[in-house]
């Protein structure tokens, strides 16, 4: 009867946590691109000390990982999580590329978010603010609008 109890419950939550929206964060950029490509969508870098960062925490807990942002990030964006930990190891290559993320973007201070276009040229540079998820998809959208009202060609 435990065994039979237990193995239902750990079904639930497996089937709970396939369903609680749990949003992809991509480790490969190039890939990124070509799915930000073919899918027609931004690319959002996630610049991050994932195990040592308090801002990093913060953005973390207070927007990504809530309902707003997820639903809006499914819908909109392709995630890429360009990670400097300090006690996590990372695999040579992911390392590598991150190190050369950062150089070519200039990025100096954690969390730094870079929102791109698929070519991968910076339509936006922000962080962490305060006002939780709805904010920061309503932040986003409007730096994303701006870009894309910079980027329409004026008509002659």
């Amino acid at each position: 009867m435990l065994r039979k109890s237990l193995g239902i419950g750990l079904a639930l939550l497996f089937i709970s946590s396939a369903f609680a929206g749990d949003i992809k964060w991509n480790t490969n950029f190039e890939e990124a691109k070509l799915q930000a490509s073919k899918e027609e969508k931004i690319i959002l870098l996630n610049f991050t000390g994932s195990d040592w960062c308090g801002w990093c925490f913060k953005l973390r807990d207070e927007v990504f990982k809530l309902e707003a942002f997820k639903t809006y990030a499914q819908e909109e964006l392709i995630l890429v999580e360009v990670d400097f930990p300090k006690r996590k190891a990372l695999d040579a290559d992911v390392k590598k590329q991150n190190k050369l993320l950062a150089e070519k973007y200039g990025v100096q201070g954690f969390p730094t978010i870079l929102v791109l276009n698929s070519k991968g040229e910076i339509v936006a540079k922000t962080g962490y603010k305060r006002g939780g998820s709805q904010n920061y998809v309503n932040h986003l959208k409007s730096l994303i609008a701006q870009y894309n009202t910079k980027s329409v060609p004026e008509k002659k």
